[in-house]
């Protein structure tokens, strides 16, 4: 059997917190056969340095990491995505691109980091929260026997991570 590498767009409005750490964290447990991106329907235009912190303390690459437009990803020559998550209840509600070839979709909500308030070390636990549960829910997503599931099956699996807390 040939092998696959499947690209995943995680989505979030400002593509400066969740989305990235959602890319972060899949191109490190990917092992070939996942490619993530990320993207924000308005994007801040910088990964927020408590982000950059969190995901090099836990020796993830950042290069290469930057707040960018999810149009990017709807060019014509753009890569082909076979899965877009979203992270945030506001690109979930959003009216995204038309993603060609029709890629599975699911959302796996994170409340955002970038919104906590309070003194900096209850912020700084707002971000390692956020990553901590998408690194369980990529976990779970990076070990699923994609070439075992049907469509449907796929689709409960990816609304199930989801629903992960």
């Amino acid at each position: 059997m040939e092998h696959q590498t499947f690209n995943v767009l995680f989505l979030c409005t400002g593509n400066s917190a969740r989305s990235i750490m959602g890319e972060a964290l899949l191109n490190s447990q990917a092992q070939g056969r996942f490619r993530a991106f990320s993207a924000g329907s308005a994007p801040a235009g910088e990964v927020h340095p408590f982000v950059l912190e969190l995901l090099e303390r836990h020796r993830l690459v950042t290069a290469g990491l930057r707040s960018k437009s999810w149009n990017e990803f709807a060019q014509p020559d753009a890569p082909h995505m076979d899965f877009v998550i979203t992270v945030c209840d506001r690109a979930k509600a959003e009216v995204c691109p038309i993603w060609p070839g029709q890629p599975m979709s699911a959302h796996w909500g994170v409340e955002d980091p970038t919104q906590a308030e309070g003194p900096e070390d209850r912020r700084r636990k707002a971000f390692s929260d956020a990553l901590m549960l998408l690194s369980r829910r990529i976990a779970i997503f990076a070990n699923l026997p994609l070439d075992k599931l049907n469509k449907l099956a796929l689709q409960r699996e990816l609304d199930r991570i989801g629903r992960e807390t």
